[in-house]
């Protein structure tokens, strides 16, 4: 039983992380790329998408499996079927979080879809697509390797602390969230 714990505290530690850099990354196009300036691009207080959370957990748990463990060659010859498969499912995660956060709020924060040429109900793009496949690439790569390596050295107790911190606060913003709509 604890070790199934520890595994989902790892887990969620993963899904904060890349939530993070998901926020980043929005935050980054908006002000760098495309100079709309500054406005939060998460739904919640914190500086989190949470739906890159998800998205980088099914990879987790489902391509990540397809390269881990193996060998450098064997990893390589992959990088086409993980672009895929990460475009397919975080396009798939995209346009079912559009329906959960308009059921939700009446929106969903990336209606910009619009402006693509390529582009489902506003919902979902081929362009972000595409983006979503090579930022699939990077994290099964290099981030998530870096990941482990880091909470691996971390100590239990210490993991555990950092769990209940941040699910702590995560679940303060979900039910500010919910009060406020």
């Amino acid at each position: 039983m604890k070790d199934k714990f520890y595994f989902a505290e790892k887990h969620f530690l993963y899904f904060m992380a890349y939530s993070v850099i998901g926020w980043i990354y929005e935050v980054f196009l908006e002000v760098a790329v495309y100079r709309w300036g500054y406005s939060d691009r998460g739904i919640l207080i914190g500086p989190y998408c949470p739906v890159y959370g998800v998205g980088a957990l099914i990879f987790l748990f489902t391509v990540y499996k397809l390269i881990n463990g193996k060998e450098t060659k064997k990893r390589i010859l992959f990088i086409p079927v993980v672009f895929v498969l990460c475009s397919l499912s975080a396009t798939l995660t995209e346009l079912i979080a559009s329906y959960v956060c308009e059921f939700f709020t009446g929106k969903w924060q990336w209606q910009t879809y619009a402006d693509y040429k390529y582009n489902f109900q506003a919902r979902i793009a081929l362009s972000p697509s595409v983006r979503f496949g090579i930022g699939g690439v990077i994290f099964l790569y290099i981030l998530q390797p870096i990941f482990e390596a880091a909470v691996n050295k971390i100590s239990r107790k210490n993991i555990d602390i950092i769990f209940f911190l941040l699910i702590t606060l995560f679940i303060f913003d979900l039910l500010y969230f919910f009060v406020k709509i």
